[in-house]
């Protein structure tokens, strides 16, 4: 390999190892659930999206063999050759249902689905406006469009309308935000977004990966959960995380989006389809999720718990409802020598520092499951309790 591209590389992964250390995959074994082994040990899982425990749900995986034992492990084509498969249209059907569009097309992730909307839809006579803590592949895939773009902090919905009047003779203006932000788990303010598109006649794109099948009475995410069911023109969400956990991605909206994408989207159409056994199984999630809504009524009871419990231990916690529960950790080590400390004690919860969040506003990321049981959550707590030394040290 050329010898200045490796010294280069090699000097490079020195300075973050000198700075911010290097990423290391953990190895975990079983299956995706509540507890997960480690290290030849058990832990207590509190670092997954398996928000309502479908990842290891029986009738989830007996759908995943059925589509397996009929149609093999994979399709070896893209959608546009020979991949298309009759699970791939129920499914598309059933998401957008569940969501309240008119249509949806699948991708086989929903970082795939992002980095192929934005290009598909707009050129340089638009504008995108994004807030600033919309998750990477929605980043990602704005700066492969040829759009302008604008980023409003965060949250900063009057900023967000000055934006919208500055540029009020672009072809379309959209406004881009996750419905729940990953880091912080806070619920974006859906209904101004909404009063704000339509009077400004813009159109709102809306990544609810973090609230399809969590949020709503039925699943149905943000909108559902604000009674906008219908009213977001683009929704973009994943099925890898409450929907099953596997992987495969969406657009959803009215059928001319839908059918654009299908004729012009360069990941949906230079890439393969997704394997039918995930499909099949992510369709199987997605009619238990309408079906139980008692699986949201544990998951909000199991987050509302264990939010009171880590405030009373004297944690910062931000008010929320999310299962998402971001325990403010800030200043050099202290996210990752309290994380340290809880898996010592059998509970696995991982330290988000910078680049991920800003320096200074480093933290544990909590994430709670309807799976969790009462013994699990106290165990959790417990050993938050203890690693209070770490901090009493610090």
């Amino acid at each position: 390999m050329n010898a200045a591209l490796l010294h280069r590389l090699r000097a490079e992964l020195d300075e973050r190892r000198a700075t911010t250390g290097l990423r290391r995959d953990l190895v975990v074994s079983g299956a995706q659930g509540p507890a997960l082994g480690v290290g030849g040990e058990w832990l207590v899982n509190f670092a997954s999206n398996d928000y309502l425990g479908l990842a290891g749900d029986p009738e989830v995986l007996d759908a995943a063999r059925r589509a397996l034992r009929e149609t093999g492990l994979g399709v070896a084509a893209g959608r546009v050759l020979c991949g298309t498969r009759a699970v791939h249209g129920e499914l598309e059907a059933g998401i957008a249902e569940l969501v309240g569009a008119e249509d949806a097309v699948l991708y086989t992730s929903c970082f795939d689905a992002n980095l192929g909307l934005f290009d598909a839809l707009l050129g340089p006579q638009d504008v995108v406006l994004s807030d600033a803590l919309n998750h990477a592949s929605l980043i990602d895939g704005i700066r492969l469009s040829r759009a302008r773009r604008r980023v409003f902090a965060h949250g900063d919905l009057d900023e967000l309308e000055r934006h919208l009047t500055e540029f009020a003779g672009a072809r379309h203006r959209l406004i881009v935000t996750d419905g729940v932000f990953s880091m912080d788990g806070d619920v974006a303010a859906l209904p101004r977004l909404c009063e704000l598109a339509e009077r400004h006649d813009a159109v709102l794109v809306v990544d609810d990966s973090h609230a399809t099948g969590v949020l709503g009475t039925t699943g149905g995410g943000t909108a559902e959960h604000f009674g906008l069911k219908g009213r977001v023109d683009v929704l973009t969400g994943t099925l890898g995380k409450a929907l099953g956990g596997a992987a495969g991605g969406f657009v959803a909206g009215d059928r001319a989006l839908v059918e654009t994408l299908r004729q012009v989207s360069r990941p949906y159409i230079f890439t393969n389809a997704m394997a039918p056994a995930l499909a099949g199984a992510a369709l199987a999630a997605i009619r238990i999720a309408r079906r139980r809504p008692d699986l949201r009524e544990r998951l909000a009871a199991n987050t509302a718990w264990l939010r009171r419990a880590l405030h009373d231990l004297g944690y910062e916690v931000p008010p929320g409802e999310h299962p998402i529960i971001p325990v403010m950790l800030r200043g050099g080590t202290l996210a990752l020598d309290v994380a340290a400390a809880l898996r010592r004690e059998g509970v696995l919860a991982f330290a988000l520092s910078h680049p991920v969040v800003p320096a200074g506003e480093e933290r544990i990321r909590v994430q709670v499951s309807a799976a969790h049981t009462a013994g699990q959550l106290e165990r959790a707590a417990a050993a938050f309790g203890r690693a209070r030394a770490v901090l009493a040290g610090s």
